[in-house]
């Protein structure tokens, strides 16, 4: 995963499948259609529909990015991992505060099966602020605790990170191009920001250092889901072309 846009702003879309159904997510899908390839599985869609909408969606030709944000020991993590690659995913992701063992372990496992999947680590949620992290007993600002986690993920093996695009630029700055940044709650100007604390716009993403970024409810809440997604990867177009 490259640390910059290139021409094409539908590899690096990522839209959100936030269902229950396995109907409702064939629905946004079909709606969305070849605007954007790859999508999100998170735990509402697995819990509900379990492993086997996964396989549907990678035997279609789409890219599956699966969100479960392991966590959990060493040996339990490796193994989930081992079972998600498995299923042909692209893209999934741990907590980088599980630690060192346990990032390694997720990615020997991911590199036992497909030495091409993406294991990212989940640095501080966007729906966190600075006092939702200090309730948890982390010290000092939220941006020293991702810088923190991010540097913790990328030494561990982890060939990207996942963060807030408000801290994208600061950890570039420290931890340089060699991986990837997806930036979840990405909201287009306008949208409601919903349960989301730390949220840009794509083109704010983008320009921040981004690779990747994650929208849900903007599109597939949308009267025209594959228009929204137009207006989004037009939106991120232009500030690759600027780059």
């Amino acid at each position: 995963m490259r640390s910059r846009l290139i021409n094409d702003p539908r590899q690096h879309l990522i839209v959100a499948l936030d269902v229950s159904t396995a109907a409702a997510a064939r629905k946004i899908v079909a709606a969305v259609g070849d605007s954007a390839s790859t999508y999100k599985v998170g735990m509402q869609l697995y819990t509900a529909e379990g492993p086997q909408i996964v396989r549907e969606f990678v035997a279609s030709g789409r890219r599956i990015f699966l969100d479960l944000k392991y966590h959990d020991i060493p040996t339990t993590v490796g193994s989930a991992v081992r079972e998600a690659a498995k299923l042909g995913v692209s893209i999934l992701t741990v907590h980088a505060s599980g630690g060192s063992k346990m990032l390694r372990a997720a990615v020997e496992a991911a590199r036992s099966v497909n030495p091409d999947l993406i294991v990212l680590g989940v640095t501080v949620l966007t729906s966190m602020d600075e006092p939702d992290l200090q309730e948890t007993g982390a010290r000092g600002k939220l941006l020293d605790q991702v810088l923190r986690l991010a540097e913790l993920a990328i030494r561990s093996g982890c060939q990207g990170i996942v963060t807030s695009a408000h801290e994208t630029a600061q950890v570039r700055s420290r931890l340089g191009h060699g991986f990837a940044i997806v930036n979840p709650g990405i909201r287009p100007a306008g949208a409601d920001r919903e349960d989301q604390s730390r949220v840009v716009t794509p083109a704010e993403a983008i320009a921040a250092g981004a690779t990747h970024i994650v929208v849900g409810r903007p599109i597939t809440q949308a009267a025209n889901p594959a228009a929204e997604v137009e207006k989004i990867l037009q939106e991120m177009g232009a500030v690759s072309a600027v780059r």
